[in-house]
């Protein structure tokens, strides 16, 4: 019989890529979980990791082996659903992380109407960028996670269940005094940009290149309402979501040069069987209520 909590420290190790990155999330010392998995290649009579220099890799059994309990993983959350099914109404703690533009205009209403709705349900929220929010959805740190999505960009993590709570436009912002929006002119226009490795960067930067020029990434930030003072200082262009203008009230006007029809999706995601987990279905209901507006 395969120990399940065996399971997730390997399944642990592949996802934050060493053993010691994996001892700092869990909080455990090198050495207890190198033991729990020598114990692990014990019970499966198969060699599940081969050091690299100074770290170590999982071997082919030891990937195949993670695969596997994904579904493994998965039974069990339909199993704590169900049972969580068997009370009248949601309660408990439940950890949902999410960006910060949706924390700051959409998460106070959420929270205040499920308070009175489902007073026994304590929705505690974290903020995190959407690549760190998934990581920490898989090793079960949060229950669930509230993020965007940018065409060609969608997130695609083993696990994982998502469903689509709405769109939010995005459009492109030149500063004061940028007339001459030709390709060979935004060449030289400096831009403000979440981190190049983020899904939304990876989109704008799509975007630009397909309007034949290279963005000049001058300043870098999650920071949307950031982006959004450099614009309105005449320091920076940056791409802005709908909702990232309305929360500042700013009469800033996109530029018809660059795309307007765009949008963002904003995703409700939670662990593959956890999705009808009656907590988390009552909050998802709530955000996508809000995102249009009904709360």
């Amino acid at each position: 019989m395969l120990d399940l909590h065996r399971l997730r420290l390997l399944r642990e190790v592949k996802l934050r890529g060493s053993m010691s990155a994996a001892a700092r999330e869990l909080s455990y010392s090198h050495s207890a979980i190198s033991q729990q998995l020598a114990l692990l290649e014990k019970e499966t009579r198969v060699v599940l990791l081969e050091r690299v220099g100074r770290n170590v890799k999982l071997t082919p059994a030891g990937e195949e082996l993670v695969r596997n309990t994904e579904a493994i993983l998965a039974a069990v959350e339909r199993a704590e659903s169900d049972l969580a099914s068997a009370h009248e109404r949601p309660q408990g703690i439940v950890t949902v992380a999410a960006f910060a533009t949706i924390s700051r205009t959409v998460m106070p209403r959420v929270l205040s109407a499920l308070a009175e709705d489902y007073p026994g349900l304590d929705v505690r929220l974290q903020l995190h960028d959407p690549e760190e929010a998934v990581v920490r959805l898989i090793a079960r740190q949060v229950d669930a996670v509230i993020t965007d999505s940018f065409p060609g960009t969608e997130p695609d993590a083993p696990g994982i269940h998502a469903t689509a709570l709405g769109d939010d436009p995005v459009r492109g912002y030149l500063p004061a005094g940028v007339t001459d929006a030709s390709p060979a002119a935004l060449r030289d226009v400096r831009w403000a940009m979440e981190p190049r490795t983020s899904a939304a960067t990876q989109w704008a930067l799509r975007v630009c290149r397909e309007r034949g020029f290279e963005p000049l990434v001058a300043h870098e930030s999650s920071d949307l309402l950031f982006h959004l003072r450099m614009v309105e200082a005449g320091l920076a262009a940056a791409f802005l979501p709908d909702i990232v203008l309305r929360e500042s009230g700013s009469s800033l006007q996109p530029s018809a040069a660059l795309p307007t029809g765009e949008h963002r999706g904003i995703v409700f995601l939670t662990r593959a069987g956890s999705e009808d987990r009656p907590a988390l279905t009552v909050i998802r209901d709530a955000v996508g209520r809000a995102l249009r507006g009904e709360l």
